[in-house]
């Protein structure tokens, strides 16, 4: 059974973290979810890492501020920046020491390269490889949602209008009724061919739990992020990036314009799969974290590697 606990946050918000493994372990894996997800939606790769790795690795999750388990916050916190400042916080309290590979989906990708961007030196003397899982550093300069371009706008300008709504909602939380009625579309829009309706009711419950606030205030920052520039002085780290050839929201594009920025990243588009690769695709997505961290066991430690205060946001 993972060990659960919180995590203080400087403003008083609260995150909900699991860890499996030992805390001396060589590595610990730290897996960041997607927008209006939480850490239950990385299930799969944790068993698969305990597995793969045993006592070599710790795996660590937790729910984004706003999400899951964890707090709600102060809608100016609703950013991509806030959660770079947040992975920087949980590190330190969770796994002061140590190498650490960073693996993201979507919003938890786009948190690593925030931290990257923030924390330079905090991130360098940490991370020892990088997992990209359907994500982007263009913030939605790909996205079109599998439509035309001009039907794409009108959708991000009705999608732009309903989240500026939803961010003044506060810390309430969508009706379980009106999510299940809406299961068909969330369906369209997450997954690509196959999809498992044990995966849709993970999916649609850990939307219930998000707040509004969460679900419409961090659609402004997500969709501004651009970090090729942060990702390209990181080509020296072990990665991997996948994607979906159906995914509507960080199509390929997306993944290929992250592995041209890494050129050493091993880059996989999976045929038929959607945005839930974790999901629809566990055996690429477990191959791809276990070989990065094969990579990394391989390399021996750093002599010292003591721990590194999170540096003050720039």
């Amino acid at each position: 059974m993972p060990e659960r606990f919180e995590v203080g946050m400087p403003d008083g918000v609260r995150l909900h973290v699991e860890a499996t493994g030992s805390p001396d372990a060589q590595v610990t894996a730290v897996l960041l979810h997607g927008w209006t997800l939480d850490g239950r939606s990385w299930h799969r790769q944790v068993d698969a890492l305990a597995e793969a790795a045993g006592g070599d690795v710790r795996v660590v999750t937790y729910d984004a501020r706003g999400h899951g388990r964890s707090s709600c916050m102060a809608l100016p916190t609703a950013t991509l920046a806030q959660l770079g400042d947040d992975l920087a916080a949980v590190l330190d309290a969770v796994t002061p020491t140590g190498r650490v590979i960073l693996v993201g989906h979507s919003m938890g990708g786009m948190t690593i390269m925030e931290y990257a961007h923030r924390h330079p030196t905090h991130f360098a003397a940490r991370t020892a490889g990088l997992v990209f899982v359907s994500t982007t550093a263009e913030g939605h300069t790909h996205t079109v949602y599998g439509l035309s371009p001009r039907i794409a706008r009108l959708i991000r300008l009705a999608e732009t209008t309903g989240a500026g709504v939803l961010a003044r909602c506060g810390s309430w939380r969508a009706p379980r009724a009106l999510l299940n009625a809406l299961q068909p579309s969330i369906r369209w829009m997450l997954f690509g061919d196959r999809c498992e309706p044990a995966d849709i009711r993970l999916v649609t419950s850990a939307v219930a739990r998000a707040s509004l606030r969460s679900i419409g205030g961090f659609r402004a920052s997500i969709g501004a992020q651009h970090r090729l520039a942060t990702l390209a002085a990181l080509a020296h780290l072990p990665a991997a990036a996948l994607v979906g050839d159906r995914d509507r929201l960080t199509p390929p594009p997306c993944a290929e314009s992250i592995a041209a920025a890494l050129p050493a990243t091993d880059l996989t588009v999976c045929p038929g799969a959607g945005h839930m690769l974790m999901m629809e695709r566990p055996a690429e997505v477990n191959a791809a974290l276990t070989g990065v961290l094969r990579r990394v066991l391989a390399d021996p430690p750093p002599r010292a590697h003591g721990t590194t205060p999170a540096e003050t946001a720039r």
